[in-house]
Formats: structure tokens, C-alpha cells, sequence
């Protein structure tokens, strides 16, 4: 008896786990990245009237340099889950700053490919979001502290004076800080 509810809990959980990823949609804004999962009747409904200012702040990276940052596909998956509600782009204003233990990430695939010998996994990530509207920002403290030279730099991603005067300067104009 304890062996076929062994097996039937297994298989339920099994099925759990199928049903679950196949709940994952891709998004409207990043069909590449960011997926996120339909929620139906949430108690809290999405005010598909409202505008999102958010700016993003990233300093953490993977510890496997072949896999992209989470932190930085959060921003597609906020874009997709957003439009995917029923907002329009022109609604979702989204900003990010990266610096700290995240520089590397924003690297040209040579120069990434140099540190870590695979070609850059968020390069693809950053240039989608960018085509979005989003706003990737480098520290420029922190580009100069790891010797960041220009021409290994994705020319998508735009430098502040630091990610703290990005970051103020973005809040002053209604942006929302989130910090991972």
C-alpha cells in the first residue's frame, strides 16, 4: 500500500511540475526572454490605466558566467508581464543600473569572452531590452574602477557619473527604485 502511494505522489507531482511549465508565457515586449505565467482574477487587478516608471538596480551577477543575470531578465519579464495584463508600451518606462559585482555583464562578447572564455549571455538580453525602450545604465565609478574601456562596452548601454546619481536622478523624475 505505502508503495503505490509512493508512486502515485510521485507521478502527482510529476504532473504538477509539466502542467506548471507549460502555464510559462512568452511576452509581448521580449519574446525571448522574461517569461512569466498567467495569473487569472488576481484579488489585486492590474490598473491597466496607470503609467510605470520603474528603474531597476543591478549589482549582483551569476556565479555561472555562462547563464544571463536574472536580476537583468527581471526587467523583460516586468515589460511582458505588464503588456501581457493589457498595458501598452508607451505606459512601461523602464530603466536599470548595473555596476558592482554586474560590470561584466555589460561587456562586448569579446571582451566577455576574454574573462570567462563563452561569448556574453546578456548581450542578446540587454540589446532586446533596449529595443523595448529600457535604459541600461553602467556606473561610471564602477567603469572606471574595473578599467572599462569603451570599445568593450555593448553600445546599447549608456554611462552615468555613478549608478547613485542615476539612480536620483531617475527617482526625481517619478521612477520607482527597485533593488535586488
Amino acid at each position: 500500500m505505502l508503495l503505490k502511494q509512493a508512486v502515485f505522489s510521485i507521478c502527482f507531482c510529476l504532473s504538477l511540475m509539466v502542467v506548471a511549465q507549460q502555464d510559462r508565457v512568452m511576452g509581448k515586449a521580449i519574446k525571448e526572454f522574461g517569461e512569466t505565467f498567467k495569473i487569472d482574477n488576481p484579488e489585486i487587478a492590474t490598473d491597466t490605466g496607470l503609467t510605470h516608471k520603474v528603474i531597476f538596480d543591478v549589482s549582483k551577477s551569476s556565479e555561472d558566467k555562462s547563464t544571463i543575470n536574472k536580476y537583468i531578465e527581471t526587467a523583460a519579464r516586468f515589460l511582458n508581464m505588464h503588456m501581457d495584463a493589457g498595458m501598452k508600451s508607451d505606459q512601461l518606462h523602464v530603466a536599470m543600473t548595473i555596476h558592482g559585482g554586474a560590470w561584466q555583464d555589460i561587456l562586448t562578447n569579446e571582451a566577455y569572452k576574454e574573462l570567462y572564455g563563452v561569448p556574453n549571455p546578456n548581450a542578446p538580453l540587454i540589446k532586446a531590452l533596449t529595443e523595448a525602450g529600457a535604459e541600461i545604465i553602467l556606473c561610471g565609478q564602477t567603469k572606471a574602477f574595473r578599467g572599462v574601456e569603451a570599445k568593450d562596452k555593448l553600445p546599447e548601454v549608456k554611462v552615468a557619473l555613478s549608478a547613485m546619481t542615476a539612480l536620483l536622478q531617475f527617482q526625481n523624475n517619478g521612477y520607482k527604485f527597485i533593488k535586488f
